[in-house]
């Protein structure tokens, strides 16, 4: 049986990770890390350097805020890492980085199996005819998401750019207007709005047709799932950057 640490048990992905684990057989939730005291059936602490209670891997969906402290107990305590939260700096993605030195990581900005498959199809698009095309991406969400624009389209540009002979520009939205649209350039167009999961598409468009290669999330729950499976998966494995490609199999 996995022992999973749940930080950001309280929250609305808290709450989804809690119900993915009970319809699993291989792991629990040990504990949970939340500074909202509310009771969640498992010992709770405000702050997962308050921890005093055995896990085998960390689930982390809290905020950038908690970030620095999150590397500091998993360096002490050699504990592997699924981290889900979005919006980190570039300091705190190299703390991540130094930390998978000695300690398996595994970060990703969308835990969904679909999202990481629309990934491998747009770099074979773009392998194919992406230095031919226009290339957009649109991402949705709901109006409480803080991040802009989100992880997962950031995601999917560096997966472009790394492919690319000649180095990408992205543009964030044309206002105001900034004139002729470049060749080289990846356009990320970000929708805030009602209670929208999470959808993405990638566009690839050219002189007479166009390709979209999409993704929509009907539930927060295939996040969830995809971060329990994650952990079950990281649990034991040697220190090391893992990605969601290892854990799917792509």
């Amino acid at each position: 049986m996995i022992d999973i640490m749940l930080q950001g048990i309280n929250g609305q992905m808290g709450y989804a990770v809690r119900q993915a684990v009970q319809n699993r057989t291989d792991c629990r939730i040990a504990v949970g890390i939340d500074p909202r005291g509310t009771p969640c059936g498992v010992p709770l602490f405000s702050h997962i350097s308050e921890n005093t209670i055995h896990a085998d891997v960390l689930i982390d969906f809290s905020s950038p805020d908690a970030l620095d402290e999150t590397v500091r107990y998993c360096t002490s305590h050699h504990l592997p890492c699924v981290i889900c939260t979005t919006g980190l700096s570039v300091q705190q993605e190299q703390l991540l980085s130094a930390l998978s030195h000695t300690t398996a990581v595994l970060k990703s900005a969308n835990m969904s199996e679909g999202i990481h498959v629309l990934l491998e199809l747009a770099r074979k698009a773009f392998a194919a005819i992406g230095t031919t095309s226009d290339i957009e991406i649109i991402e949705k969400h709901h109006h409480h998401k803080k991040d802009v624009p989100s992880g997962t389209a950031l995601m999917i540009a560096d997966a472009l750019q790394e492919q690319a002979p000649f180095p990408y520009r992205l543009m964030y939205g044309r206002s105001p207007s900034t004139g002729a649209r470049s060749p080289h350039e990846i356009g990320i167009h970000a929708i805030r709005a009602g209670s929208i999961v999470g959808e993405h598409e990638v566009i690839f468009a050219s002189e007479g047709e166009t390709l979209t290669i999409s993704h929509s999330a009907a539930s927060r729950n295939v996040f969830a799932a995809g971060a329990v499976k994650a952990a079950v998966f990281l649990s034991g494995k040697s220190a090391g950057l893992y990605t969601m490609k290892d854990v799917i199999g792509l």
